[in-house]
């Protein structure tokens, strides 16, 4: 899991994207960016879970003018997330903004698109080109009869070169539609033949559970192949989601150290009505999720004596429950016994406790 494929270095404010630097994590607010101090609210919520940079929708002159506060308060690289007019994007950069989104689908013609890149070129702004099935352009579909990942790939192409031909080099791009294959083959083609950093994800994912799944599994195969430069786990739900799903994804392939991993016993017969595995694991790691873990910790709560000690002692803490106690081990060796009802609060115990021994 260690290949990358070798891309170009970009900056989004502090965060280095591509040539080798770490995979690194977005989401976006989904608040109204009218309202400034909603959206530091919910960006402040996002760099709590681990997102590193940050994308806000600038749908029109009032979100523009909200940028400026977002930017200053944000203490994240702020993306503005541009449609159909490139005024937007030149007041987005004049706001200090880190980087743009524009999908070259949309933002209308080339005079417009030289504009914002000569703005973005003079203030050292990189822009991500954004390809999405759902908004090629008209030439291209009839061209290829639909949305094929070919068509994704030379909507990219045509518009870096009118990106590149002003001088602008600060570039990544995402190759983006709402099924596997294509976004698959877009993203592979696309690697093969280009060196510029790729943004990866999975549009219209779903809700939580299956955006997740279906972004893993995505998202999950291209950075195993050493495709992708940074990511977004898109899901219909909170935000914060988004991040946590995406750093899970990093740390399950090896791209990411550090945090927390909560693991738990899928559960049996065995321990079903004895030993709460699923609350107790539930609720253990949304006690921990606010803290700062930045070395690996593994925490396993298990059900039963048939794997279950074996696997507490793999733990850097761990729990193996029975019918009227739990044992509980830390690194290896067993500590001692609980009664059923301390064992959630016992863990958040040890836990803290191996963060403050330093």
């Amino acid at each position: 899991m260690t290949y990358r494929e070798q891309t170009r270095r970009i900056q989004i404010g502090g965060i280095a994207v591509g040539g080798g630097a770490p995979v690194s994590v977005q989401s976006m607010t989904s608040s109204d960016t009218r309202d400034a101090e909603a959206t530091l609210s919910q960006i402040r919520a996002l760099a709590v879970a681990g997102c590193e940079i940050v994308r806000v929708a600038v749908p029109d002159e009032a979100a523009a003018a909200a940028l400026p506060a977002i930017v200053e308060g944000a203490g994240l690289p702020v993306v503005a997330d541009i449609h159909f007019d490139h005024r937007l994007a030149l007041s987005a950069i004049g706001a200090g903004c880190a980087g743009l989104r524009l999908n070259p689908g949309n933002i209308g013609g080339e005079d417009r698109i030289a504009a914002v890149a000569e703005a973005a070129l003079e203030r050292g702004v990189p822009i991500r080109v954004g390809v999405n099935a759902g908004s090629l352009e008209p030439d291209l579909l009839d061209a290829q009869g639909h949305a094929t990942a070919e068509a994704m790939v030379r909507s990219a192409e045509r518009h870096l070169a009118l990106l590149e031909a002003r001088g602008l080099s600060a570039i990544k791009v995402s190759l983006k539609a709402s099924d596997a294959a294509r976004t698959l083959a877009a993203n592979r083609l696309w690697a093969e033949h280009h060196d510029l950093p790729l943004h990866l994800g999975l549009t219209e994912a779903g809700t939580r559970l299956l955006g997740a799944v279906r972004s893993a599994a995505v998202l999950g195969v291209l950075l195993a192949e050493g495709i992708g430069d940074t990511i977004r786990v898109s899901l219909a739900a909170d935000p914060v989601e988004e991040v946590r799903v995406g750093l899970e994804l990093l740390r399950t392939l090896g791209l990411r150290e550090g945090g927390l991993r909560v693991v738990a016993c899928p559960t049996c017969g065995r321990c079903a009505e004895r030993f709460d595995v699923a609350g107790i694991a539930e609720r253990v790691e949304a006690r921990l999720s606010a803290l700062e873990v930045s070395r690996p910790l593994t925490v396993a709560v298990m059900g039963c004596a048939v794997n279950g000690p074996g696997e507490a002692r793999e733990a850097d803490l761990g729990v193996a429950g029975g019918d009227r106690m739990a044992v509980l081990f830390r690194r290896g060796g067993k500590v001692g016994r609980l009664g059923l009802d301390e064992v959630e609060d016992r863990l958040v115990e040890e836990v803290e406790a191996l963060l403050a021994d330093v």
